[in-house]
């Protein structure tokens, strides 16, 4: 197989790597102890390794690496410490009892932030819908739907005052 040289500016970081060609964002990514971003079905099905990509929610695993070249990406781990709409999502998810194993949380987090980002309102349909190409085993979803109705809450307050 061939091999790919591949410059990411990973959580403001700008990082270097050689990789396979076919090598899947995902695996570049926790093979280089970005643990933050989980590794679920690889199928592109669950939704809990999705990342930003140039501010668009990706689901990593259907990514290659090598198409992301010359490209930005933010993990949640990267987003907590540098958005602050990120980190007020982050903490209504911990006062709304939204994690219990966790695995599913930074995907949701991701998911419900570019709801928010993109002017998502407090509805929790629309809330959803946006959350919808993720799953989770645990909460059954309405702890979540709550946090992120909660911030779009504080956020069209804000927006209002």
């Amino acid at each position: 197989m061939g091999h790919a040289d591949v410059n990411i500016k990973i959580n403001g970081e700008n990082r270097k790597f050689t990789c396979e060609a076919h090598i899947s964002l995902l695996r570049l990514l926790r093979d280089n102890y970005y643990y933050d971003v989980k590794c679920g079905c690889e199928k592109g099905d669950c939704g809990t390794c999705t990342v930003f990509l140039d501010g668009k929610a990706v689901k990593s695993c259907v990514t290659l690496a090598a198409a992301c070249d010359g490209h930005e990406v933010w993990t949640i781990k990267g987003l907590g410490g540098s958005d602050a709409l990120a980190e007020k999502l982050q903490k209504a998810f911990v006062e709304c009892g939204a994690v219990q194993c966790g695995f599913c949380t930074p995907g949701m987090i991701v998911a419900g932030l570019e709801y928010l980002k993109k002017g998502g309102r407090a509805d929790r349909n629309a809330i959803r819908k946006a959350i919808s190409g993720n799953l989770c085993r645990c909460t059954g979803y309405v702890k979540i739907v709550d946090a992120i109705f909660k911030t779009a809450r504080e956020v069209e307050s804000e927006v209002s005052e």
